[in-house]
């Protein structure tokens, strides 16, 4: 693994750098193929209104990532139920609901290591929850 380690104090787009570095050093290979892009800029918004969505906005969500991020795809929630505890929601973005099996996009996303382009998972994110299909 290449030495990261020094990264400390950095800015952001030196971190860019680096992580495009590492990434062609381990056979990756940093950039969408231009047809994942065009299906990605075919995506003009959130997808329809679904009645199987439940709505849990109102609900007081977390995330760990950035506090710049726009990608918010996994989200969490702790509330006490009724007869005590603790019940843990967790709200995963719903990429299903604008991006075709098998598409330009869902290549990279299901090959490892899996990766969807940002703009897929935040416009995805500002959906309800829904519960969790297997994929």
């Amino acid at each position: 693994m290449p030495d990261v380690s020094r990264v400390r104090g950095r800015s952001r787009h030196d971190l860019n750098a680096i992580a495009r570095r590492v990434m062609t050093e381990l056979g990756l290979d940093p950039d969408y193929p231009p047809a994942v892009l065009a299906e990605l800029d075919a995506i003009r918004g959130a997808a329809p209104s679904d009645a199987s969505v439940l709505d849990l906005r109102d609900r007081l969500w977390c995330s760990i990532d950035n506090d710049d991020s726009r990608d918010l795809d996994q989200l969490t929630v702790a509330e006490p139920p009724a007869n005590g505890g603790v019940t843990v929601l967790v709200a995963v973005a719903d990429v299903d609901a604008l991006v075709r099996r098998d598409s330009a996009i869902d290549g990279p996303a299901t090959t490892p290591p899996p990766s969807t382009p940002r703009a897929a998972s935040s416009r995805c994110c500002r959906r309800s929850s829904r519960p969790i299909s297997p994929r």
